[in-house]
C-alpha cells in the first residue's frame, strides 16, 4: 500500500485516523475519540484521500459511509496497526493490573480441567483485562527416530504461536527454559464407578477381567499399559477408546468401563461424575508437568509474569 519512499514522508497517524473514522462513522465522534478538533480530523482525511487517491468516506445523513476502496483497505490497515501496537506493547513495562494483552497457552485438557478454574480466578484478581487463549496440544506420532512427540509444540513456541506450553517433563534444547509447575507430580489411576468390581477388589485378576476404555488421540487401543501387562504375562480387553480425558470422564460415569486417568483430574472432578480412583495393580511411574517457553520469550516481562502465575498454582491444592 505504501512504498518505502512514501513512508519517509507520511504521517502514519493518518492510518489511526482512518481506523477511528471507520469505527465511529462520524467526524465529530472520531475527533472526540482522538482528542482532536473536527477540523483537524477533516484536514487529516483530506491528506489521506490525496495519499490514497480515493474519497474513502462519503458524507451522508447517516454519517460517513466508507467507499468500496476504504472497505478493501480496512483489514490491511488494521493488520498494519496491530503489528505496530505489538511492537510498542513489547517496549512498555508490563503491568498486569492494567494490561490488555492476550497470551496463548498450550496445554492438555486434563490441565485445563484441573488448574483452569484457579488460573481463571487469579487472572480475574491480578490481571482483570488480560486475556488467555488456551490451545489444546497433544503429542504427535514419530515419523523418524529423530522426531520427538512434542517437537511440534516447541516449534510453536519458537514461532511465538504459543507464549507458554505445559508439557510432561521433557529434555529440550538449551534455547528453551523449563520450570516445574508447583506440586505437579501426577500419576495414572484406575477410574470406575464406586460399585465396580475393580473398585471392590483391586487385584490384577479383576483388572484384566474388566472391560477397558483407553484415551488415545488416534484411536489406538494399545498403549503403554498393555506393554506393562505383557511383561507380566497378562492382557486386557479394550472395548472402547476416547480422544481425550474429558470425554473419558463422561463415558466412565455411564458405563462399566475402567479407564486410566491422571489422579489430579479425578481428585478435582471425580465426585461430580460419581467416579472413584483406585491404584493400578502394577507399578506406575509418576509424571511431572513443566512450563516450557523460549529463553528469548522470557525477556518479555509479560511472558515472565505468565510463567510465574502458572507455576505458582499448586497442582495438589487446586484439587478440592
Amino acid at each position: 500500500m505504501l512504498n518505502q519512499i512514501d513512508l519517509s514522508r507520511t504521517d502514519l497517524n493518518l492510518l489511526v485516523l482512518f481506523e477511528t473514522v471507520l469505527a465511529k462513522g462520524n467526524v465529530g465522534l472520531a475527533a472526540a475519540a482522538l482528542n482532536l478538533s473536527p477540523s483537524a480530523v477533516s484536514h487529516g482525511l483530506g491528506r489521506l484521500r490525496r495519499l490514497l487517491n480515493d474519497p474513502l468516506f462519503l458524507r451522508t445523513p447517516r454519517g460517513m459511509i466508507p467507499t468500496d476502496r476504504a472497505l478493501d483497505l480496512a483489514p490491511r490497515i488494521a493488520e498494519v496497526l496491530q503489528g505496530v501496537r505489538k511492537v510498542l506493547e513489547g517496549a512498555e513495562p508490563f503491568d498486569p493490573a492494567t494490561s490488555t494483552r492476550r497470551f496463548r497457552l498450550g496445554a492438555g485438557d486434563a490441565f485445563l480441567c484441573t488448574l483452569g478454574p484457579p488460573l481463571a480466578a487469579r487472572l480475574a484478581s491480578a490481571a482483570p483485562l488480560v486475556g488467555l487463549s488456551v490451545l489444546h496440544i497433544v503429542p504427535t506420532f514419530r515419523q523418524s527416530l529423530d522426531e520427538g512427540p512434542w517437537d511440534h509444540v516447541l516449534a510453536m513456541l519458537e514461532s511465538r504461536e504459543l507464549d507458554l506450553a505445559l508439557l510432561p517433563w521433557i529434555t529440550s534444547p538449551a534455547r528453551f527454559a523449563t520450570r516445574p509447575v508447583s506440586g505437579a507430580e501426577d500419576r495414572l489411576v484406575a477410574v470406575t464407578r464406586p460399585n465396580h468390581p475393580y473398585a471392590r477388589d483391586p487385584s490384577l485378576d479383576t483388572y484384566c477381567a474388566a472391560r477397558h476404555l483407553v484415551v488415545s488421540v488416534r484411536g489406538d487401543p494399545v498403549v503403554a499399559t498393555d506393554a506393562t501387562l505383557a511383561e507380566l504375562g497378562r492382557s486386557r480387553s479394550v472395548a472402547m477408546t476416547a480422544p481425550n480425558f474429558t470425554s473419558a470422564l463422561f463415558l466412565a460415569a455411564e458405563s462399566d468401563l475402567v479407564v486410566s486417568l491422571p489422579q489430579s483430574l479425578i481428585a478435582a472432578h471425580g465426585a461430580r461424575f460419581g467416579l472413584v480412583a483406585t491404584p493400578l495393580p502394577f507399578e506406575v511411574a509418576a509424571s511431572n508437568i513443566v512450563a516450557v517457553t523460549t529463553r528469548a520469550a522470557l525477556q518479555d516481562n509479560g511472558v515472565a509474569w505468565l510463567v510465574d502465575l502458572v507455576c505458582g498454582i499448586n497442582w495438589v491444592s487446586a484439587s478440592p
